[in-house]
């Protein structure tokens, strides 16, 4: 899978941290183990360009390349190259042999997973192999205290380093992670949720319904005539008035009440544990509100609103079922002249249940 741009410079960034640290305190490791070894002065300038500038270098190869990421791995295949050219270099002083390995080991497992270990591991035997051809093949079977107190920084503070690296990775991908889960489920213009987040939310509260033997009520909100005022005076004009909708049932519902776009220009509502009379008072007190409403872009603009209310059926086996009820009864208040509530199984408008003839 090829990676470019931020996510490449991303990855460069984080391992320029990581080698920075670690090829310091390896410097001090590897020097350690090869001073008694009276290296060349050639060796010696070797050791400080790798330690000192190499992390730099590899960073800037890496912020230049048109492939950040296909870079920054070439980089780390040139560190386990020298490091495994080092592990010769010392004469496989065992500890700081070890140290080499497994902290280049553990950084290259961290960023590509058991293949990149393998393909490093190979990289470091030619590296060995090299250091082989110039330096006398012979074994150190012995550690030094000096040595062992040379090593003890890059065995205690690179994986500290290296572990937090990862943490905070991992923490901005989970958090990433659930802000796009969140962007799924709520509709871009809006910022109510979704259809689909919506019905997720509806099965929920039926379910919840049925074990509980509790009541609750959903409604479906419909903007009367919204195609003519796209038409007439806009689509930005349709837009403010679904936004103007979500700002009121944001405001006038309760924390506990479940407010969706259905899709267009209708409107989902759950509100549990609500008897229908009350609903239909919320709902009807909603839509007076809305109506008052004016626009300062198109002052002549002036909308309503029709719903349909239903109230949870134990009789009902599916969500479904409750969501056709409210439906229906939307139906019935757009086909009986809009502007109104209408309650499944009432034919009703409220305002007439509220003043009988």
């Amino acid at each position: 899978m090829a990676k470019t741009g931020g996510k490449g410079l991303s990855l460069a960034k984080r391992l320029y941290t990581s080698r920075t640290l670690g090829l310091v305190l390896g410097l001090l490791c590897v020097s350690a183990a090869m001073y008694p070894l009276d290296p060349a002065p050639w060796v010696w300038a070797l050791m400080l360009f790798n330690g000192l500038l190499w992390p730099h270098l590899a960073y800037q190869w890496a912020r230049r390349s048109p492939v950040p990421y296909h870079a920054e791995y070439r980089n780390l295949l040139v560190d386990a190259f020298l490091g495994g050219f080092w592990v010769a270099a010392m004469q496989f002083n065992p500890l700081p042999s070890a140290t080499t390995i497994s902290m280049m080991a553990m950084n290259n497992v961290a960023i590509g997973g058991l293949r990149f270990l393998l393909v490093g591991t190979v990289v470091q035997i030619f590296g060995m192999g090299a250091g082989m051809l110039i330096f006398a093949p012979l074994f150190i079977a012995q550690t030094s205290q000096l040595q062992l107190y040379a090593c003890l920084p890059l065995l205690c503070l690179y994986p500290l380093a290296l572990g937090w690296i990862c943490f905070r990775q991992a923490d901005t991908l989970g958090r990433r992670k659930r802000e796009l889960l969140a962007l799924s489920r709520t509709d871009s213009l809006t910022g109510l949720l979704n259809h689909g987040a919506w019905k997720d939310q509806l099965e929920v509260e039926f379910q919840r319904c049925h074990r509980q033997q509790q009541g609750g009520a959903i409604a479906l909100i419909d903007i009367d005539h919204f195609k003519s005022i796209n038409d007439t005076y806009g689509h930005v004009a349709g837009d403010i008035v679904l936004r103007q909708l979500s700002k009121m049932l944001k405001q006038n519902l309760r924390a506990t009440d479940v407010a969706g776009r259905y899709g267009g220009d209708e409107f989902c509502v759950i509100l549990p544990d609500l008897p229908l009379s009350s609903a239909a008072m919320v709902m009807d007190a909603l839509r007076d509100r809305f109506a008052t409403l004016g626009y300062e872009q198109s002052p002549a603009l002036k909308v309503s609103l029709s719903i349909g209310l239903a109230a949870f059926n134990p009789a009902h086996s599916d969500a479904t079922l409750w969501l056709n009820d409210a439906d229906q009864a939307l139906y019935e208040a757009k086909s009986t002249g809009r502007n109104r509530v209408i309650c499944c199984g009432d034919g009703k408008p409220r305002h007439e249940l509220l003043d009988p003839v």
